[in-house]
């Protein structure tokens, strides 16, 4: 009876186990195994740049490349010949660029994309695809090519009459911008593969590549930067003026562009330790990519429907007896026990398997025992700026002394021992920050213009292309957003928003069900692209501005706020963030250089649907990632900002991106969480206690923020419409003065008040005014009275 009895205990507690797993199984989110840099692999960039209805053209480059190297090749294939007679044959080519007709213009830049796409036909291996096309690529900038597709491009873009045609048809189609994309291909192309480095580069590469940068970031193209020219293209496609253009090319090409001129985001923080030292600041606390990379992601909080079936199977237990009392101690002290073990997911902590497989790994011999000690610090270093120290301090004197000090932060007399020492905790953590040196040596500017002299601006390539697209950059922040919108996968089709699939559509529509689904899934593919491309065109230039100047970055986050950039985001949010991670809208055998090399089977469900095995997919992770770091960059440190958040009701929506196990995403989600917190009320905080615990593992922490408690909000009397009147007034300010932008006149020009040199003037007259003089002298001088008293007056 009793060893009866203990199995029955026994089964008993293992199905109370099971019901327990069983209830946080819906939990259970697969941690998503992704790695944040610039851009995905090359391969993976080069065959998003073609939409799958663009596969028969890669024939028709080919065709149009043998159709002319079977007269001036000699027999040969493009692999066999020496460099130089490659240099002979791609000058004509270029010649061939130059000629009237656009039809045999179109067949010469079509054989020079067939070389920029590797030739193909020559190779048997995709890595032999990349290598050939990294070599006529640097060929081709050597001989001039750029600047030749850059006129040719000019000239398409000037095309009414393409407008025209394509405005007249009923739809615009894959057609009407053949030109456009063979143009856009070959650019795109050369600037992908240039920008990268390779092991087997060439010292000539090198030198090519630096050159190539400095080219695209200086004012060449019409005197303007190459970026500009593809921001106006864009402008110009939201405001219907070239409605065929392919406009998911020409995001991609802007984004390289910039990618490639200003450099990725390790570039960025190598910037941003350069300017502290010129500044005369400290350096980093830390590397910020390097601790967000060890980072862990941590477990998604419930939702609702989890919440509701873990209760319903807790109600389904009935009747309870003795052994469910027994059942349940054991497991409440199951949990005590793990608790203790401060194994829980949403701290961040080792997860329990996990722990279990390190423990067995630390008995095999050669692990010291620094590698098996589990981390108990919090990852970022506390930072405290010189406005906390201030309000600290403005409260303490008011409290004990009674009177305040200003912006005083050395005075500390009649302050009582304790306030000494958080003073000195407080210093002990201060952090300067570049963009206050910035906007502090701009207010001095602004107070003393004439005695500081003029500012000696730098003129780097970010600098140029602020000074470039500084006054059409508010309909250039309008365009993007206007695309972003259209591409959004919640926003829904109308009859008013942008085309953006224009230049994907073919000219007959398919009549089966499998060329459906190939066109179905090449739309979401062209979107998701689409995405991407506009998200980090958005956060490159945010982070560029802001280190090159603090008001560069106000200026162009201003205009994302007040074109709705904000809402825009929390929309694209406003989904099933998981299904859109690990949706998978891609058909692997019709992928660049895969497609070229292999021969295409049949089309069917079995071909559409195979793939990856991985995870995710990259560029929508990547997309997501970056989104959530706009909307951090437009939202620090603006109250009025977050309150957007607030009222937008984003505390949801950012609650479910934290069901995507990934660390930076969930870091950049509850940063925005913690903006808002103290805003978001008490029952909150109190029914999202996990939530709260893991901002506290992961963000980053300041002293005196009550980001936790919200003391006093209600009392607090602020005016968020005044808050960004007065960053506007800095801002046009800033402009005013470095550019020029919202005056004509020199304020500051000296004025001659000498009578001699005045009248020593030449004055240049009509040749009849000396016929008239007498009348002039009457209606001007004699006939108004000169009131001498009026100078002994004292000014007032």
């Amino acid at each position: 009876m009793e060893a009866a009895s203990g199995s029955s205990a026994s089964r008993a507690r293992e199905l109370s186990r099971n019901q327990r797993r069983d209830s946080e199984g819906s939990l259970d989110f697969p941690n998503l195994e992704f790695e944040y840099g610039d851009s995905d692999s090359i391969v993976a960039e080069l065959s998003e740049l073609y939409s799958y209805t663009e596969e028969p053209e890669f024939a028709a480059n080919r065709d149009c490349f043998e159709e002319d190297f079977a007269i001036h090749g000699k027999g040969k294939k493009w692999v066999e010949l020496e460099e130089n007679e490659h240099k002979s044959y791609l000058m004509r080519l270029l010649d061939g660029l130059e000629v009237i007709s656009r039809e045999r213009r179109l067949k010469f830049a079509r054989a020079i994309l067939y070389l920029a796409q590797g030739v193909f036909d020559d190779c048997y291996t995709e890595t032999e695809v990349v290598h050939w096309a990294r070599y006529n690529v640097f060929l081709l900038y050597e001989m001039g090519t750029f600047g030749a597709l850059v006129e040719l491009l000019n000239m398409e873009i000037d095309n009414s009459q393409a407008c025209s045609s394509s405005l007249r048809k009923p739809a615009i189609s894959l057609a009407d911008s053949t030109e456009l994309r063979v143009l856009l291909n070959i650019m795109y192309l050369m600037v992908e593969i240039i920008r990268r480095e390779g092991e087997d580069d060439k010292p000539e590469w090198s030198s090519a590549r630096d050159g190539f940068r400095t080219e695209l970031s200086s004012l060449v193209y019409n005197g303007e930067p190459f970026a500009v020219l593809l921001f106006s293209f864009v402008n110009k496609y939201c405001n219907g003026h070239t409605p065929h253009c392919p406009i998911k090319k020409v995001l991609l090409l802007l984004w390289k562009t910039i990618l490639f001129c200003f450099g990725g985001f390790e570039t960025v923080q190598e910037l941003k330790m350069e300017k502290r030292a010129k500044l005369g600041l400290p350096p980093l606390l830390e590397n910020s990519i390097q601790v967000t990379r060890t980072l862990r992601a941590t477990s998604p909080p419930a939702s609702a429907m989890d919440i509701l079936e873990q209760q319903q199977k807790r109600g389904r237990r009935g009747r309870r007896d003795s052994l469910d009392i027994y059942c349940e101690r054991d497991e409440a002290r199951e949990e005590e026990d793990e608790a203790d073990d401060g194994d829980s997911g949403i701290e961040g902590e080792v997860d329990p398997l996990e722990r279990e497989a390190l423990i067995q790994d630390l008995h095999s011999p050669g692990l010291a025992p620094e590698r098996w000690l589990f981390p108990r610090c919090l990852p970022w270093a506390t930072k405290v700026r010189e406005k906390d120290i201030e309000e600290f301090l403005e409260v303490s004197r008011c409290k004990f002394i009674g009177f305040t000090l200003g912006n005083d932060t050395e005075t500390l007399v009649g302050l009582p021992r304790p306030i000494h020492n958080s003073v000195k905790t407080l210093k002990q953590h201060k952090y300067v920050s570049i963009a206050e040196v910035q906007a502090k040596m701009e207010e001095e500017l602004q107070k003393s213009p004439v005695s500081l002299g003029a500012e000696e601006v730098e003129q780097t390539s970010v600098e140029i292309l602020y000074q470039a697209m500084l006054y059409n950059l508010p309909q250039y922040m309008i365009a993007l957003l206007k695309i972003q919108l259209a591409a959004a996968p919640t926003s829904k089709a109308k009859t008013d928003s942008i085309n953006i699939l224009a230049d994907l559509l073919p000219e007959e529509m398919p009549n089966t069900v499998l060329q459906s689904m190939k066109l179905g899934i090449d739309v979401n593919r062209h979107k998701e692209i689409v995405v991407k491309a506009i998200s980090a065109l958005m956060l490159l230039l945010l982070k560029h501005l802001k280190l090159n100047h603090v008001y560069q970055f106000e200026y162009v986050s201003q205009h994302l706020v007040f074109a709705n950039c904000i809402p825009l985001i929390l929309k694209f949010f406003n989904q099933s963030i998981m299904s859109y991670v690990t949706t998978k809208n891609s058909i692997f055998v019709l992928d660049y250089p895969h497609c070229v090399i292999h021969e295409l089977p049949e089309l069917t469900t079995e071909v559409l649907e195979a793939g990856d095995h991985t995870q995710f997919c990259w560029r929508n992770l990547f997309s997501c990632i970056n989104l959530l770091r706009i909307l951090n960059k437009l939202t620090k440190w603006k109250h009025s900002r977050i309150m957007m958040l607030v009222v937008f009701k984003s505390a949801p929506i950012l609650k479910r991106v934290l069901r995507a196990k990934q660390a930076m995403l969930q870091l950049y989600a509850l940063k925005l969480l913690k903006f808002q917190t103290k805003y978001l009320g008490r029952q909150w905080r109190k029914s999202n206690m996990k939530i709260m615990s893991a901002i506290y593992h992961k963000v980053r922490h300041r002293l005196n923020d009550d980001w936790a408690y919200g003391n006093d909000i209600d009392a607090r009397p602020w005016d968020f419409q005044a808050e960004e009147c007065s960053l506007r007034v800095n801002i046009e300010m800033f402009n005013s003065r470095r550019y020029g932008l919202h005056h004509t006149d020199l304020e500051f020009a000296p004025v001659d008040n000498c009578l001699q040199s005045v009248l020593g003037h030449q004055v240049s007259l009509p040749e009849d005014f000396r016929y008239s003089y007498e009348l002039w002298l009457e209606r001007e001088v004699f006939a108004h009275p000169i009131h001498w008293e009026d100078l002994l007056q004292p000014l007032t």
